[in-house]
């Protein structure tokens, strides 16, 4: 093959690979932050990934976390980036995980303000905790789970989504809260708001990709590569560590591969409180 037919070759590989799938599909993110810094975050991640995948994909989230969850529940989004999909709920929608986050894994917290006059979780006893929402796992059926076991009666407040349970928090609207660990931190630090634990859960695996049983393998596949190749490339790099200091993520940044087998200890909680609460 003489160079000019292999050039030329080379130029329609590059050019099918961009347009071999010319459908766009939507990337659900739960709501843990404003729509703003949710968009400030993933919007240059996606647009990596879409270009280096070839296949076009489109944040999508709804007005509160659970709408975003709602959605998630009908099958709506063709990727999702949430732990929700765990919930006996959602199990009908069949969303199968192929990547989560790198680094350390999540807690679950109850947290209380610095100065709060709250020392322990028996303290707590029939008073108002803050929640993100019920299908939450580190904001709501982690602790919800814990407190239940511990006997430990509370009234559940809503407030939408993680950082808007913190802001009710911190402005002294409720005495505690159900979190995130690493939301919770990277609230703290760039709010300048100073809290503390009451109780920290045992370690669970960072919040899993996952795509919807109709997208075509290679589909996901792509999708999949280019999102664990993002933090060995010099350019994907530099978009997640920008995107990072956003919201103030600690290191190690990017995704690894994972499967939904790994997850079987959240999906385990979850059935644990929804049996709870059917009774």
């Amino acid at each position: 093959m003489n160079k000019s037919i292999f050039s030329a070759f080379l130029l329609f590989l590059a050019f099918f690979s961009q347009s071999a799938w010319a459908e766009t599909y939507s990337f659900g993110v739960l709501n843990h932050r404003s729509a703003l810094l949710t968009a400030e975050y993933w919007n240059p991640i996606l647009e990596y990934v879409s270009r280096k995948s070839g296949v076009t994909l489109e944040l999508k989230m709804g007005k509160t976390s659970q709408e975003t969850s709602d959605a998630e529940m009908r099958g709506e989004y063709d990727f999702v980036f949430n732990n929700h999909i765990f919930a006996p709920s959602h199990d009908a929608a069949g969303y199968r995980v192929f990547a989560r986050v790198a680094g350390k894994p999540l807690l679950s917290q109850i947290v209380v303000a610095e100065n709060s006059p709250i020392r322990s979780l028996n303290d707590l006893q029939g008073k108002e905790i803050g929640f993100p929402n019920k299908n939450g796992f580190t904001g709501y059926a982690a602790p919800m789970s814990m407190l239940i076991q511990a006997g430990i009666e509370v009234k559940p407040v809503f407030a939408g989504n993680q950082e808007g349970v913190m802001a009710q928090l911190r402005s002294g609207a409720i005495m505690a809260a159900g979190v995130n660990s690493k939301v919770m931190r990277g609230y703290g630090e760039r709010e300048n708001f100073k809290y503390r634990a009451l109780w920290t859960s045992g370690e669970y695996l960072d919040f899993p990709a996952a795509a919807h049983p109709r997208i075509p393998a290679q589909v996901v596949k792509a999708v999949r590569d280019a999102m664990v190749g993002m933090a060995d490339d010099s350019e994907g790099m530099k978009i997640l560590a920008a995107s990072a200091a956003i919201i103030k993520q600690e290191a190690p940044y990017g995704f690894v591969p994972a499967q939904d087998g790994e997850y079987q200890n959240q999906r385990e909680v979850y059935r644990s409180i929804w049996k709870k609460e059917a009774r």
